[in-house]
C-alpha cells in the first residue's frame, strides 16, 4: 500500500497578523521553523523515498527544513494554495465565514474557487502516487489547498471541526487511484 504525507507549511508572518494567503507569501515565524524542525524528527523515521512541495516559499522552506538534504524535492505548482485574487494580503475578517461560500466568493475578484483547488490538488497528487517508485511520499502544501482535496474524497466537517494547525500531516493510503485518509496527526511534538 502506497502512502501520502500530506503536510500543511510551518507558521507563517500572515498566519499570525491574520492576513489572507493564497498565492501571495510571507515569511516563516520562529515558531513555523520549529514547527518544520520537529516535523523533520517525525519523517526522520518514515522511509520516504519522494517529495514535493508547492512552489510557494513557505512551503519549500518547511519541506527543506524537514528533509535536511537527505532527499530532494520538486517544487509543483500545482499543489499551491487557493488564489484569493485583490483579497491577497488583507485581513481575514474579509474571507467569508462558512466552507461552501469558497466556492465562488473569489471568482469575481480574479480569485480561484474551492472546487477548482480541490480539482487540480486531486489530479495532481493522483499523478504524483500512480508513479510506480512512489511509495512513501511527503507532499508539502497549505490549509485550503489540504482541505480541498480532503472534500474532493470524504465529508471534511469532522476533519475542519478539529482544525488544521500549521505542521498538521494527513495521511493517505492510496490504492488502485484511490485516496483514503489514515490518520491525521496535529501539533506533533517529538518530546511527547
Amino acid at each position: 500500500m502506497k502512502t501520502l504525507y500530506l503536510v500543511r507549511h510551518g507558521e507563517t508572518l500572515f498566519n499570525i497578523e491574520h492576513k489572507i494567503q493564497g498565492w501571495c507569501d510571507s515569511p516563516l515565524t520562529k515558531k513555523g521553523v520549529d514547527q518544520a524542525q520537529n516535523l523533520g524528527k517525525f519523517f526522520a523515521k518514515i522511509p520516504l523515498d519522494h517529495a514535493y512541495s508547492s512552489t510557494s516559499e513557505r512551503c519549500t522552506d518547511t519541506i527543506e527544513l524537514i528533509l535536511q538534504n537527505r532527499l530532494p524535492y520538486q517544487r509543483v505548482k500545482a499543489l499551491k494554495e487557493q488564489n484569493y485574487g485583490v483579497f491577497e494580503g488583507e485581513s481575514e475578517r474579509l474571507s467569508p465565514k462558512a466552507p461552501k461560500d469558497f466556492e465562488t466568493f473569489f471568482l469575481p475578484y480574479g480569485g480561484e474557487s474551492s472546487n477548482t483547488v480541490g480539482k487540480r490538488m486531486l489530479e495532481c497528487l493522483t499523478k504524483i502516487m500512480s508513479k510506480p517508485g512512489n511509495q512513501q511520499v511527503l507532499a508539502v502544501s497549505h490549509s485550503g489547498a489540504c482541505f480541498n482535496f480532503l472534500r474532493m474524497l470524504q465529508d471534511p466537517t469532522e476533519e475542519l471541526e478539529k482544525g488544521f494547525s500549521n505542521g498538521t500531516i494527513f495521511v493517505y493510503h492510496f490504492d488502485q487511484s484511490t485516496f483514503k485518509l489514515a490518520k491525521v496527526i496535529r501539533d506533533f511534538n517529538p518530546e511527547t
